[in-house]
């Protein structure tokens, strides 16, 4: 079932399961919402111990996806450690288009 945009808000997260392989099933709606398909690699990184980060990223991976994986667990620790500030999620989307 495909989830609608939600104008600005983050979308609720979607559920998934962990094979006997270690696989897991990225949900249809968010494979087709980055344009995934059989053969997309994904950089991937475990923040905070109990979330983990898939970034699409070209074959091979580039020092650019390297550095933002890096980014992105700095800042979870920034979270972490009370050092953060509110943002909307328009201006965090914002952001994140940047990078």
């Amino acid at each position: 079932m495909a989830k609608k945009e939600n104008h600005g808000r983050l979308e609720a997260p979607g559920i998934t399961r962990l094979s006997s392989k270690g696989q897991v099933v990225i949900p249809l709606y968010l494979r087709k919402k980055i344009h995934a398909k059989e053969g997309t690699s994904f950089a991937v990184s475990s923040i905070n111990g109990d979330m983990i980060l898939l970034k699409k990223v070209k074959n091979p991976i580039t020092e650019e996806d390297i550095r933002i994986a890096k980014e992105v667990d700095e800042a979870w620790k920034e979270i972490e450690r009370g050092e953060f500030t509110e943002t909307s999620v328009e201006d965090f989307k914002k952001e994140l288009d940047s990078w």
